[in-house]
């Protein structure tokens, strides 16, 4: 058997850097999310609200996210022997599950106010003009702080679109706020809640589908299994592949597994060869890297043991 350990999808360095650029966009967030939720209660305002509403979803994102950047830090063990690296995945599919909760409420909530007659109308539009802007002004920052590294891993790509999501809300609010100024139909705010949902939305189905696939153990993208097979089918000595696997642990991590069997009476040189060409075999010919893999060399006739007859 042979174990090839390339570099971890994230390195020590990157973890602090993560962590800290996301402990400081939490800290705007919170500060802005306080701000909002005073100004809705003072304006009646639904873009508002659910914009407050997404920042508190922004916040339990960005807190799990700090803590899964400062987890992912921490060596693999005996017992973890991938580390916390799998948690980036699991923190990315709860946050895209809260924000769809939080979306499909909010479209409900407008459609209420539009045709449910529901809608009290706006108490001050200058007031939620500037907490709109506020808001933006500080989503802005918070884009600026995380986009050099939004495309590390999936915790940080889940933090990004959060902020990203929050971004567009505020211009919304801000737009309704404009729009309500200019002709007077207070129906407006309620349009730019439905808007602010119908963003949020699609970005978490897609980023839910994503760790999902993770969770799943799908094969990575760009990687197609049956051409791996056949390549390695042509490696000189090789009669066969079976058992042949490959997931990904977490972003930039994916794993590659197979019992392969050769010719029997190779020499150990011959069998290091057969590996080095292996591992040269999936360089050379396939888009993705892999950069862990385990390949189980068995001579010609070899009969891998049953669960039964291990415990017999």
């Amino acid at each position: 058997m042979a174990h090839d350990h390339g570099a971890a999808g994230t390195t020590a360095a990157d973890a602090r850097a993560h962590q800290r650029r996301l402990t400081m966009t939490l800290a705007l967030t919170a500060t802005v999310f306080m701000a909002e939720v005073v100004g809705a209660i003072i304006t009646g305002s639904l873009a508002l609200l659910v914009d407050a509403g997404h920042m508190l979803t922004d916040m339990s994102v960005l807190i799990a996210s700090t803590i899964t950047a400062i987890l992912m830090r921490r060596k693999p063990s005996s017992h973890r022997t991938w580390g916390w690296a799998r948690l980036e995945v699991l923190t990315a599919a709860c946050g895209a599950m809260v924000l769809l909760v939080v979306g499909i409420y909010a479209l409900v909530e407008a459609a209420m106010r539009l045709f449910g007659g529901s809608n009290e109308g706006i108490q001050d539009i200058g007031l939620l003009l500037f907490f709109g802007i506020l808001g933006l002004a500080a989503n802005v920052g918070s884009i600026a702080i995380l986009a050099s590294q939004r495309a590390d891993n999936m915790n940080m790509k889940a933090a990004f679109l959060e902020v990203m999501n929050d971004a567009l809300g505020s211009v919304a609010v801000v737009i309704s706020a404009v729009v309500m100024m200019s002709t007077g139909w207070d129906g407006f705010d309620a349009v730019a809640g439905g808007l602010i949902a119908l963003l949020m939305i699609p970005r978490a189905i897609m980023l839910l589908r994503n760790a999902v696939k993770v969770l799943l153990e799908e094969t990575p993208d760009g990687l197609d299994l049956d051409a791996v097979r056949e390549h390695m089918e042509h490696v000189p000595h090789v009669i066969a592949v079976h058992d042949l696997h490959a997931s990904t642990v977490s972003t930039g991590m994916p794993i590659l597994m197979a019992h392969v069997v050769v010719e029997r009476g190779l020499t150990m040189d011959q069998a290091a060869d057969i590996l080095a060409q292996l591992q040269d075999c999936l360089r050379e010919h396939f888009p993705v890297s892999v950069p862990h893999t385990t390949f189980q060399l068995e001579p010609e006739g070899y009969s891998t043991p049953s669960a039964t007859q291990l415990h017999q």
